[in-house]
């Protein structure tokens, strides 16, 4: 545990070091931005062609085309979803959750993009739209849809239990990708990543700093929404923990469905947009 009570004496210009302005690390007045009006009209009058109904502590991988839209959606009770994406036919490119969190936040909305990993680092997906835009930060610092936590996961769990327990979203996940790609496992759980916790409520505590989470805000047909940037292959698992109110990596909380549903726009309809290219980056390193 973190020590509450300092060991060192503070210096005599303590309380002047620690009144310092902070500097936003990476300013994003530069940072290309996508063209929502475009993407929404786009999405009116586009068709349902596809849904992937996600069962609880269970994981699910689904494909979108680049300029389709998939919605994740609150089916039956409050729940939270883990959410990888990788590139569909690059599977070692993948969602870099600390990347997008150093450029928009520890916690995502509609404009926010998901990126890429190096050396792509380039809009996986864009939020178009999420119904539960409004709940902002709480009192406790807290907000939805992080990229601030890992996922749950096995090793963690032992960790701190002593016991094995399968149905973590790490391993939901990787028991998703082999079986959507023909992958062993081992395979399959070196390509799983930091995800987009989905409707999740989380933040910092004040006192010590520890990753907290409590209660979704999510009802059922509350959803978010995003634009494939590229094509993309998205695994979403639905958390042992429930809404993350009490239980986490254990077959104890009250658990439900997820649905990932898919819509193509009208032939036409994103006139003038394209799929980004990869960072032009020489990768020469400065050799």
């Amino acid at each position: 545990m973190k020590l509450q009570t300092p060991e060192t004496a503070a210096p005599a210009d303590a309380a002047a070091r620690k009144a310092i302005a902070p500097v936003i690390c990476y300013p994003v007045a530069t940072l290309p931005q996508p063209d929502l009006p475009l993407y929404r009209a786009a999405r009116e009058g586009a068709a349902k062609v596809a849904e992937v109904r996600v069962p609880p502590r269970e994981a699910r991988c689904f494909e979108v085309p680049a300029g389709h839209f998939f919605r994740i959606r609150c089916v039956e009770g409050p729940q939270v979803g883990d959410l990888n994406l990788w590139n569909a036919d690059d599977l070692t490119e993948r969602f870099y959750s600390g990347k997008t969190r150093a450029l928009h936040g520890t916690h995502l909305s509609t404009g926010d993009r998901m990126w890429s990993s190096f050396p792509s680092l380039r809009p996986m997906a864009t939020i178009t739209a999420d119904t539960l835009d409004w709940y902002g930060f709480d009192a406790f610092g807290g907000a939805v849809h992080d990229v601030i936590g890992t996922r749950c996961d096995p090793y963690t769990h032992r960790l701190l239990s002593g016991g094995d327990y399968h149905h973590c979203c790490h391993s939901n996940l990787t028991r998703a990708l082999a079986e959507a790609r023909g992958l062993p496992l081992f395979q399959a759980e070196a390509l799983v990543h930091d995800v987009l916790n989905v409707f999740m409520c989380t933040g910092f505590s004040r006192d010590t700093g520890q990753y907290f989470m409590k209660a979704s805000p999510v009802r059922p047909g509350d959803h978010i929404e995003f634009l494939a940037e590229i094509d993309l292959l998205g695994g979403l698992s639905a958390c042992p923990g429930g809404d993350c109110s009490t239980e986490h990596s254990s077959d104890a909380a009250a658990c439900h469905p997820l649905l990932v549903e898919l819509f193509r726009p009208r032939d036409g309809a994103l006139s003038g947009w394209q799929s980004p290219a990869p960072s032009g980056y020489d990768r020469s390193h400065g050799m």
